[in-house]
Order: structure tokens, then sequence, then C-alpha cells
């Protein structure tokens, strides 16, 4: 698959490389002579601009991309380099920071195919959502993490907590969470836990068991 990266920092760089490790084409867009020269010395095609000229996206040949992920720490920038992705045809990621007040992740979540907010997800997360995964196939994570998924309980201690907030034993995270019945997506920031729902982890492998005994009340 062919995806169009905007923004090479922090997430940008690690999602770029997760995906270029799967045999995946990246394209990344900066405007960052440092961060361009740096991708290009990673070996990647690189298009120098800013990620919110239409002009700019155009040079990364949208019209054979898959998706486009708009990553930078500039939500505008993302917005729009997600929108004319779009009306190529292209999946649209959209990097949004955790602190947003929840109508913002409400507005732009109904003209992207997914929100992330790397705080809590990180690249990994960035990677499956420009993939279009299911979040119940849980099998893309690496860097020593173990994965697994745990059904919560009606007597968990977590129930009405939301689901960010979770606090779990050593490095462990919530990766994704899906109601009973549902398939399991990337958690916005206001969304609790209930009796039922299902979520996804990743940890050491070393913890995951407590993480297990954390979230069932155990």
């Amino acid at each position: 698959m062919r995806f169009v990266i905007v923004g090479y920092g922090r997430v940008g760089i690690r999602t770029a490389r997760i995906l270029r490790s799967e045999a995946h084409e990246v394209v990344v867009v900066d405007n960052d002579l440092e961060k361009v020269e740096r991708a290009e010395e990673e070996g990647f095609e690189v298009i120098q601009g800013d990620g919110n000229d239409e002009s700019v996206l155009e040079q990364a040949d949208l019209e054979t991309a898959d998706a486009i992920g708009g990553l930078t720490g500039d939500l505008n920038t993302n917005f729009t380099a997600c929108m004319v992705g779009k009306e190529y045809g292209c999946r649209a990621v959209l990097r949004i920071d955790e602190d947003y007040r929840e109508e913002i992740y409400e507005k732009y979540a109904e003209d992207v195919d997914e929100i992330i907010y790397p705080e809590r997800l990180g690249a990994a997360g960035a990677k499956t959502a420009l993939l279009g995964g299911n979040f119940n196939v849980l099998a893309d994570l690496t860097e020593r993490l173990s994965i697994a998924s745990v059904t919560v309980p009606e007597h968990s201690p977590v129930i009405g907590e939301r689901v960010i907030e979770v606090d779990l034993p050593g490095d462990a995270r919530i990766y994704a969470h899906g109601k009973a019945h549902e398939a399991m997506t990337i958690p916005l920031p206001r969304t609790t836990v209930e009796a039922g729902d299902s979520v996804a982890v990743m940890a050491s492998p070393e913890t995951l068991d407590d993480v297990r005994a954390a979230l069932k009340g155990t």
C-alpha cells in the first residue's frame, strides 16, 4: 500500500518507519528543512512544503495513495491535509491533541476516517488507523510489548472511568475499546468504561497478568 505522511516529527517518524518495515510505500511531507533532510537520509521519498498547501500535497501523487495521515502538531494543517486527501479518495487519519474539548473531536470526527491522539497511542495507533485495520485483530504491535483483549466484568473497579484515564500496572495502556458486541476502535477522550465492554491493552509481558487482574477486579 502507499501512504502519505504529513509531518515528520516524533509520531510521523515512527509511523513511517513501521509502515516501511512492513513493505509499504511511504511519502513524507514536511516544511522543516532539518526534518526533510532527516527523512531523506533514511531513504524516504520527501516533498518539502506546507502540509496545508494543496499544490504541495499534489506532488505526493495522491491519486495513487491509499491513505494520508495528518500527523503534525498543528490541527489546522492536519485537517487540511486530510480534506485534500479525501478529495482524491484517500483514507484520512487526523492527529489531534488529547486536551481538546469533546465537541472539537466530534466536529472533526465527522469528516475524517479516524482520529488519533498520540499522547496515548503513538505510532502503533497511527499505523493501524492508516491501514484501516480492525482493532479486534491485535497483531501489529512490536517493540517487546504484548497485547491482550479483556472483557470488563460488572464488578470491575474501572467501570465509570474514562478509558484514557484508566490507571494500569507498569507501562500498560489501553489501545482500543468497544461496547459489547461492537468492533473495537480508538476511544475518544470522554468515552467511559461500562460492564461488558472490551478493551485492548498493550503491556510488557511480565505485567500482562497484573493488567488483566486490575481490569477484572480480581
